[in-house]
């Protein structure tokens, strides 16, 4: 039995916070959800994954932007690709298909990688 029974949030260290906070709130439209008082952290609701976005220095880390991308749900991503296009967000590949999934990789404004993902195979296990 695992002692582990789910993921409650992910952090993403950002340089800038409030750029950020205009990111993840205005252009991707997240619901904010708390904010961490006088710290500048914030969390973001995707439906199934908080976002804790959070200004590194604050935090006593050293900021280095994540090569690690963290996949956002949605459900075409051709057509919310378009829409993120038209607010000024760059993408650093074509949209591509892997044979269960579409997928298009960008990122926040500190560099952070992010991809638009739409499974359209059901899982096999």
């Amino acid at each position: 039995m695992s002692l582990v029974t789910g993921v409650d949030f992910a952090v993403v260290w950002v340089r800038d916070f409030d750029a950020a906070i205009e990111f993840y709130g205005t252009t991707l439209g997240l619901p904010e959800g708390v904010r961490y008082g006088k710290m500048p952290g914030v969390e973001f609701e995707t439906g199934n994954l908080t976002l804790a976005v959070m200004e590194a220095a604050a935090f006593g880390q050293e900021f280095e932007p994540s090569r690690h991308p963290i996949a956002l749900q949605v459900g075409d991503v051709a057509a919310v690709r378009e829409q993120l296009e038209a607010k000024g967000v760059a993408f650093h590949t074509d949209t591509f298909d892997s044979g269960v999934c579409h997928q298009a990789v960008f990122a926040d404004p500190d560099g952070n990688q992010l991809i638009l993902h739409h499974r359209y195979a059901p899982r096999t296990t």
